[in-house]
């Protein structure tokens, strides 16, 4: 059923209990102001009569017939139409004349005010009002209370009139004015329904329609597409980033697959090599086991650096991760001198797993570049606040360093040094990460024109303003 409809039929059955219910309390007013007139009516009919009656008590008990009638007509005359029964002081009724209950019915005592009284299914409306003087009795003025049922009854009629006529004239306009207020929200609904899935939010176009809750629905509504269409993009994305992993693994993991077959058919083939041969083959199986291993946790630390999404920033101590990159370093190349010195309260709005893989990379590539004639690698590691408001990290080492032709190539992916053991793919991982930090990583030579200086600068944490915006397009796996 349409709104429209429903609002209609709501307003046809509504609009009539309401005129009853309004009716219902209107009739209770119209007779009750019905019957004040009446005791009004009454109460200045009794003070007209009331002399006479006094009158007519003390000419009968005078015992003055002729006066007493004369005072009958005056009695009349001042009653109009209201019955009238006048008793004495005994109780004795001397007059009743006029429309009015039977005589064994009691009637209300003097005082009291104007009641009403039944006898034999007819209603009156009595007044009592003492005599005094020096024959005291009591006044009765009566009047019928059906006196004010034509009119109550010509009001009912009236109201159930307009109940009737109210239901189809009520569910009429309120068919139309519901029909004129939705029109807005079939507009919207059809456009809705007409939307090109390619096109996404930016087909919905809604002008407002002045009527709140259809402008925020299509608020939602666009909110709600804009959001399907960042999630269709992002799964673009990380389809084309397993497409990506699965091209970028098959050709870098060719090679060295090759040589471990090609090493493992000499060992079948030859089973009765001598030990130092085997072991060399074994050696060499070893160091491709290690690289394969070396480029899939590369290539796999790429394609999460693809698809992280800004929920997993937060505001992070960058000396704290500093300090645990160099302490895990250690652990790994112990033959290496790390020296550090990182300054604390240096805070940004970072990627904790990400910046980890930064940091652990620059000091492997120091550790394992850094070396100087065979011996062991020294590395210094600096952590300072920058005046231009970022977060400034060295690593020095003092190995041969990088060539002014090659400090751009080194970020590519695979690119590497003849004999390096690496992936090609540790610097391409601090360079994802800095642009994902909307930072700078720079190539130059060490302190002393010796080694190698590796320079990241990161925005530090502004509590006062949004800090982070990744990038709109991130492709680091696919080069």
């Amino acid at each position: 059923m349409k709104l429209s409809t429903r609002i209609a039929l709501s307003v046809t059955v509504l609009v009539p209990l309401l005129v009853l219910a309004a009716g219902l309390l209107l009739l209770g007013l119209v007779h009750r102001d019905l019957l004040r007139q009446q005791d009004d009516l009454l109460r200045a009919r009794a003070a007209a009569v009331l002399p006479s009656a006094r009158t007519l008590l003390a000419a009968d008990a005078r015992n003055r017939p002729k006066a007493e009638q004369n005072q009958q007509r005056k009695v009349l005359d001042g009653a109009l139409d209201s019955g009238v029964r006048l008793a004495g002081a005994d109780g004795a009724v001397r007059l009743a004349v006029g429309p009015q209950p039977a005589e064994s019915v009691p009637l209300p005592a003097a005082g009291g005010g104007p009641a009403t009284v039944r006898d034999a299914g007819r209603a009156w409306r009595v007044l009592a009002v003492p005599v005094n003087g020096a024959n005291p009795g009591t006044l009765w003025l009566v009047e019928p209370s059906t006196a004010v049922d034509p009119q109550v009854k010509a009001v009912r009629r009236r109201v159930l009139l307009v109940a009737l006529l109210a239901a189809p004239v009520a569910g009429l306009l309120a068919f139309g004015l519901a029909g004129r207020a939705t029109g807005s929200l079939r507009r919207l609904s059809g456009r809705a329904a007409a939307l090109d899935p390619r096109t996404g939010a930016g087909s919905l176009e809604h002008h407002r329609s002045g009527v709140t809750e259809v402008d925020e629905l299509a608020a939602a509504l666009s909110l709600l597409l804009a959001r399907y269409d960042e999630q269709a993009v992002r799964t673009a994305q990380a389809l084309d980033t397993a497409r990506s992993f699965s091209s970028a693994a098959s050709h870098e993991l060719r090679t060295p697959l090759t040589a471990m077959r090609t090493n493992l058919d000499v060992l079948a083939a030859h089973p009765g090599l001598d030990a130092a041969e085997r072991a060399e083959i074994v050696s060499e199986l070893a160091a491709d086991h290690a690289r394969l291993e070396d480029v899939l946790s590369a290539l796999r630390s790429l394609a999460v650096g693809d698809l992280v999404e800004l929920s997993a920033f937060a505001a992070l101590d960058l000396g704290d991760l500093v300090e645990a990159a160099a302490a895990e370093a250690v652990r790994r190349h112990p033959e290496a001198a790390i020296e550090v010195e990182a300054a604390s309260g240096v805070r940004v709005f970072g990627w904790e797993a990400g910046l980890r893989i930064l940091l652990a990379n620059l000091l492997g590539n120091a550790a394992v570049h850094g070396r100087t004639g065979g011996g062991p690698a020294r590395i210094a590691v600096r952590l300072r606040a920058g005046r231009s408001g970022s977060a400034v990290l060295t690593v020095d080492d003092s190995g041969p360093g990088v060539p002014p032709a090659e400090r751009t190539a080194v970020f590519q992916r695979f690119h590497r040094r003849p004999g390096s053991p690496g992936s090609g793919l540790g610097l391409t991982l601090v360079a994802q990460q800095v642009a994902l930090h909307r930072g700078t990583v720079t190539v130059a030579e060490g302190p002393g024109d010796a080694g190698s200086r590796f320079e990241v600068r990161l925005p530090l944490l502004r509590p006062e303003a949004p800090t982070l915006v990744l990038p709109a397009r991130r492709d680091w796996i696919n080069g």
